[in-house]
């Protein structure tokens, strides 16, 4: 039978006890970019299915998406875009056991958060 009195059991550790680390930091940022780049792909689409459309309604989608709006949008879209990659490989290795010490983990850490912030500058001069 289950236990019903769940007034006296402890409760699990919570974030008032840890320290935020930098490996758990870039994991939730990881989950978010991942979300976020969502919104990005349906404007794409949205902007895609008003240029199928009519010439009227892709006047007033590419209007949103080259205004300053959807630019931020999309530049912080490409950055979640180039954060997500490097955040992709870095499980990657992961996955394959190395780089798992501490030391080494919060390197690859520093390296996606740097990484994603150069190329997205690289990649937005480029285009």
């Amino acid at each position: 039978m289950a236990d019903v009195n769940r007034g006296n059991r402890p409760l699990s550790p919570h974030l008032t006890i840890y320290r935020p680390q930098l490996t758990s930091m870039t994991s939730i940022l990881t989950r978010i970019t991942g979300n976020a780049m969502l919104i990005a792909a349906l404007l794409i689409v949205w902007w895609f299915l008003a240029a199928a459309s009519s010439p009227e309604y892709f006047a007033i989608a590419n209007g949103f998406i080259t205004s300053w709006f959807g630019d931020l949008i999309m530049f912080f879209s490409l950055l979640g875009l180039w954060y997500h990659t490097l955040a992709g490989v870095r499980h990657l290795i992961w996955d394959n056991g190395y780089a798992l010490d501490i030391a080494t983990a919060e390197k690859l850490g520093w390296g996606c958060l740097g990484g994603s912030v150069v190329l997205t500058i690289l990649t937005a001069l480029i285009i």
